[in-house]
């Protein structure tokens, strides 16, 4: 029987609800800072979320939706530099307090903690972004709950590349089927699947309906003793024991189906 020796997490919807009040209002206030006339919707972001990485969706939306643009250096150039101030304003949000931690996920990392189950993150936003909001939500010293943080540019190609998952295992040295991930979004779910992962999908409005038929586990969230999630889906879910929110018990039991 096999025993849970890692929860890999991503950050951006699965620990906390960062992209549509977080994220994506730190862009538009960067494109005002810089005179640009950009405004992204709520809707308009969620749609960009297809593109893994915030340089990659400024590049992305300056040539795809604005062709009469021309940035003062070359687009790549222009993309890291608008990155870096967004970044600026997005650490200002989370500092402010305006992003919290999703249900749950304080719970479950303090149990993992107490079981000295490894705690991991993979994420393709940028250290800068994930660390105050670490300190932040959960505590100063939070960051040292992670026995590794692999976030932005660590691998050369993002999610749903499995690189980032490939370098986790590696650098940790864990048995891959003794891991579980949990991901938000379809992208994340390909990726962590790609480096043979199992993975919980914790789906949030931004990616809810997206595919998620390789996930061994579909919920509207962790859940909690007075807020059970809802299974929606996953390989699992016929093989799944009675339970009313996630936990290492149920973690345990997935990594042995």
């Amino acid at each position: 029987m096999k025993t849970l020796s890692a929860l890999i997490f991503d950050v951006d919807g699965t620990i906390a609800e960062t992209e549509r009040d977080g994220h994506r209002v730190a862009f538009n206030r960067a494109f005002a800072a810089k005179g640009l006339g950009w405004m992204w919707t709520v809707e308009q972001y969620g749609r960009l979320l297809d593109v893994a990485g915030g340089k990659e969706r400024i590049a992305y939306y300056a040539d795809r939706f604005m062709p009469n643009f021309r940035p003062p250096t070359d687009l790549k150039t222009f993309a890291a530099e608008l990155h870096a101030l967004k970044g600026k304003f997005y650490r200002q949000l989370v500092e402010e307090g305006a992003i919290g931690l999703r249900p749950g996920i304080r719970r479950l990392m303090e149990e993992a903690r107490e079981a000295r189950v490894k705690l991991a993150i993979a994420t393709t936003s940028s250290l800068e972004s994930v660390l105050p909001l670490l300190q932040t939500a959960l505590e100063v010293e939070s960051v040292e709950w992670f026995d590794l943080i692999a976030a932005g540019d660590i691998v050369p190609v993002k999610k749903p590349a499995p690189d980032i998952y490939l370098h986790v295992i590696r650098e940790m040295k864990v048995d891959p089927d003794c891991c579980l991930v949990l991901e938000d979004s379809q992208q994340g779910l390909r990726s962590a699947v790609a480096a043979g992962l199992k993975t919980i999908v914790t789906y949030n409005d931004y990616t809810r309906g997206q595919d998620f038929r390789s996930a061994s586990l579909v919920i509207d969230g962790l859940g909690d003793v007075d807020s059970p999630f809802q299974v929606t889906g996953g390989t699992c879910r016929e093989q799944l024991e009675r339970s009313e929110f996630f936990d290492l018990a149920l973690a345990n039991h997935l990594i042995n189906l």
